[in-house]
């Protein structure tokens, strides 16, 4: 019996110092998504506003005009950015991205990957690590951006992925990342890079006129690769901030299930306790009847 209650104690401390570790975790987690939050929240509206500006612009140009990164010119060869974390521990964050991001692949852009024409830039290390060893194509040139966030570091993927698209390595870009919305809650979704997506025109609406200075040519060539280097930087700042917000709560869950199992054990330990109490005294009880008897 004493082996037992040693046991449960063994137990109760372990899961308490599991608990200490959630508990720091969490609040970690809670300070670094204070300041990520605050980041996306300034960007989301400007870069918003930025797109969706390019997009009615070249939408209201002539073909020639509204420039090579504009054109479509079908899916037959197909990149993958695909934006995931460095580190564990935040749920199913991670997962739901790289299974978004083969979802599409064998949904919408399934012959191109039979024919070996869909590739993948990672970053983060844990949708690179995953994608890896499911046998795609994958590159690792821009997976340790987290290690040091800054704009120019995502500008420099922003910039190779347009540069590889004017090459025509790629017909279209596309972009699998979480869109933040609360701590507790995170979009996985699927954006359009390049081509520039064009605005659909509705029926009865007035084509747009715009009044260009300086020239039309001259503004669209200088929008573009800054529009399309704000647009990555948001999609990183968006996932920065889904991974701490999904981290946050999946330690808080944890920490929760720590209290429901040392509910558990200390009752099992009560339990055992009071059985080798009630055994010890039964013990006692006997010897003294047989003593007298």
């Amino acid at each position: 019996m004493s082996g037992q209650l040693k046991e449960v104690r063994n137990r109760i401390k372990s899961v308490q110092s599991t608990q200490q570790i959630t508990k720091a975790m969490k609040m970690v987690s809670a300070a670094k998504l204070r300041r990520a939050q605050d980041a996306i929240v300034q960007m989301r509206p400007y870069a918003k506003k930025l797109q969706e500006m390019l997009s009615n612009i070249v939408s209201n140009a002539d073909g020639e005009v509204s420039g090579s990164l504009a054109t479509d010119r079908g899916n037959e060869r197909v990149l993958f950015i695909v934006i995931t974390s460095d580190r564990g521990l935040a749920g199913g964050y991670n997962a739901n991205i790289v299974k978004l991001a083969k979802e599409t692949i064998a949904t919408k852009y399934k012959s191109q990957n039979q024919k070996g024409n869909v590739s993948i830039w990672n970053i983060g290390k844990k949708g690179y690590e995953s994608l890896s060893k499911s046998n795609y194509k994958t590159n690792a040139d821009f997976k340790d951006i987290f290690l040091s966030l800054s704009f120019e570091n995502v500008q420099a993927a922003a910039q190779a992925a347009v540069k590889a698209f004017e090459n025509k390595e790629f017909d279209v870009v596309e972009l699998v990342y979480s869109e933040f919305k609360n701590a507790a809650t995170q979009a996985f979704v699927v954006e359009r890079f390049l081509p520039i997506p064009k605005v659909e025109k509705k029926e009865g609406v007035k084509k747009a006129d715009f009044i260009f200075e300086p020239a039309k040519e001259q503004l669209i060539a200088e929008l573009m690769p800054k529009i399309l280097n704000t647009q990555l930087f948001k999609a990183v700042l968006d996932a920065h901030a889904s991974e701490h917000g999904a981290r946050m709560t999946a330690m808080d869950k944890a920490s929760e299930n720590a209290n429901e199992l040392l509910k558990g054990l200390k009752i099992s330990y009560n339990r055992a306790r009071q059985a080798a109490i009630t055994t010890e005294l039964t013990e006692i009880v006997s010897g003294a009847a047989a003593l007298t008897g």
